[in-house]
């Protein structure tokens, strides 16, 4: 299990005091669980996966706790998929490029099986990132993750941009690396198709962690923190549900 207690980063600047966009973060990820950390836009989500992975400027201070199996993290334990296609490289065919984040873990990896455990034809292995369809893209880059070994695996924003069947397809197969022993971290703004597959939500406002709850109390209706509520109705799906709930009641009156 990794445990993250008071989680915090700092920003030095020349003057002035230091920047702590991100506050007091506390939450743990088990084996063979999925975890959502959502919020809004600028809440700080994708800075907390890159300071997990050690992954920030040198202007950067992180502070807190963060154990893996009651010991601090070995290089390697967290492997992050990042949200765009532009963190690969666009002149090289992206099978070397898993190749290589392998190389680099000192891991040996079956990229061609990689690739068919996700769905990727033995032609993409070949193909280069802008050749690539959305939802092939989201696989390459999970594959990248994937190809390192780590036990606990984050993946920012894995649906945004993909149509609903190919978003489907990524929330199954991240659910089905848990069943398999990982234990998964999921950014994103998805929260209908995140609560499926989650086991707990951490909620983020403005740097701050203001609630930690199941997933399956955003569909029984026991969210019990003002913005945690506001963003289960914010969602698109949700604000067509109460439309159409309103224009119900007003064609009946």
């Amino acid at each position: 299990m990794l445990v993250v207690k008071n989680l915090s980063v700092h920003f030095r600047q020349h003057h002035g005091a230091p920047l702590s966009p991100i506050r007091d973060v506390s939450f743990s990820l088990k084996r063979g669980g999925v975890t959502g950390l959502v919020g809004g836009s600028g809440a700080g989500k994708s800075l907390i996966a890159e300071a997990l992975i050690g992954n920030l400027p040198r202007n950067a201070e992180i502070t807190g706790h963060m154990a893996f199996d009651g010991a601090p993290p070995k290089p390697g334990t967290l492997a992050l998929a990042p949200q765009g296609r532009d963190s690969l490289d666009p002149l090289c065919p992206v099978g070397r490029q898993v190749a290589r984040f392998a190389k680099l873990a000192g891991r040996p990896c079956d990229v061609p099986a990689l690739f068919e455990r996700l769905g990727l034809s033995p032609e993409s292995l070949e193909h280069s990132p802008h050749a690539l369809s959305g939802g092939m893209a989201k696989r390459v880059l999970l594959a990248t993750a994937l190809a390192t070994g780590a036990d606990c695996i984050i993946a920012d924003e894995p649906t945004a941009g993909l149509d609903g069947e190919a978003a489907d397809r990524i929330m199954a197969l991240l659910a089905s690396l848990a069943t398999g022993g990982k234990a998964i971290l999921v950014i994103s703004h998805d929260l209908m198709r995140l609560t499926q597959i989650a086991d707990q939500m951490v909620i983020l406002e403005e740097g701050q962690q203001v609630d930690v709850t199941s997933a399956e109390a955003f569909h029984e209706g026991r969210l019990a923190h003002p913005f945690t509520k506001a963003l289960w109705q914010a969602q698109t799906w949700n604000g067509f549900a109460m439309a159409a709930a309103e224009g119900g009641e007003n064609a009946e009156s």
